[in-house]
C-alpha cells in the first residue's frame, strides 16, 4: 500500500510523512455502495482516498439526500475533518461510488502533523477550498440551473469522476441523488435519448454524447 500512498500523494506530502501515513494509517478497501461514513457518527479518524471514487451526500429531516460532491483519488473530506478536530458528529453521508480504497488516519495524528509537516497544513487549508469551491457549485446549480440542466451537469461529472461512458445508476438512484422524483428523471432521460445524446437501459444509462 505504501507504493499506492507514494502514486497518489508523493507529489504532495513529503517521504517522512508518508512513512508515518503508512505506519499509523488503517487501510480500508470499500466495495461498490458501501458506505464509509453516516450522519449522527461521530468520526475519530480521518479517510485518505487512495483509489476509486467515493460519494458525499446531504439529507434533509425527511430522509431526502443530496449529492454535494465526489472524492476521487487524492482527494479527503473537509467534512471529515471538521468533525475530528472538533470532536463532533457527521452532517454527511459518504458513499463509495466505485470500488475504492482509503487509509483512515487517528485525529491525534492530524493535530500533530499540522505543526510538524508544511505539506500537511497546505493540503488541510487546500483542501478546504476545494470542497467550499464544490459546495458554492452545489448550491449555485440547485439556485440557477433548471432540472434539465442539474442532470447534464451531474452526468458530466460521473463520467468525469469514473472515467466510464455508462452510468450504472437507476433513474431512482439518480433521482436521488438530485433529490427530485424519479418520474421526472425519466422525462427528462427520455427526452435526451431522443435528442441522441443517451441510450437508455434497465440499470443503466450508456452515454453517447453530452
Amino acid at each position: 500500500m505504501f507504493k499506492e500512498l507514494t502514486t497518489h500523494y508523493g507529489h504532495i506530502f513529503e517521504e517522512e510523512l508518508l512513512k508515518e501515513i503508512n505506519e499509523v494509517g488503517t487501510f480500508k478497501a470499500l466495495s461498490e455502495g458501501e458506505k464509509l461514513m453516516e450522519i449522527g457518527q461521530y468520526i475519530k479518524s480521518m479517510p485518505l482516498l487512495v483509489s476509486g471514487v467515493v460519494k458525499i451526500l446531504r439529507e434533509d429531516n425527511d430522509g431526502n439526500e443530496l449529492l454535494l460532491y465526489f472524492l476521487e483519488d487524492g482527494d479527503t473530506c473537509a467534512m471529515s475533518l471538521v468533525c475530528c478536530m472538533g470532536n463532533t458528529q457527521s452532517e454527511v453521508r459518504a458513499v463509495a461510488e466505485t470500488k475504492s480504497k482509503v487509509v483512515m488516519l487517528p485525529v491525534e495524528k492530524m493535530e500533530e502533523w499540522m505543526f510538524r509537516f508544511k505539506s500537511w497544513r497546505n493540503f488541510v487549508l487546500t483542501t478546504y477550498q476545494s470542497r467550499l469551491n464544490e459546495l458554492m457549485e452545489t448550491l449555485d446549480s440547485i439556485a440557477f440551473l433548471n432540472m434539465d440542466e442539474r442532470l447534464l451537469k451531474y452526468m458530466k461529472e460521473k463520467v468525469r469522476v469514473t472515467k466510464k461512458n455508462t452510468i450504472y445508476n437507476t433513474h431512482q438512484e439518480i433521482a436521488y441523488d438530485l433529490n427530485t422524483s424519479r418520474v421526472v428523471i425519466s422525462r427528462l432521460l427520455k427526452k435526451l435519448e431522443n435528442m441522441g445524446k443517451v441510450k437508455l437501459h434497465r440499470n443503466y444509462v450508456k452515454i453517447i454524447s453530452l
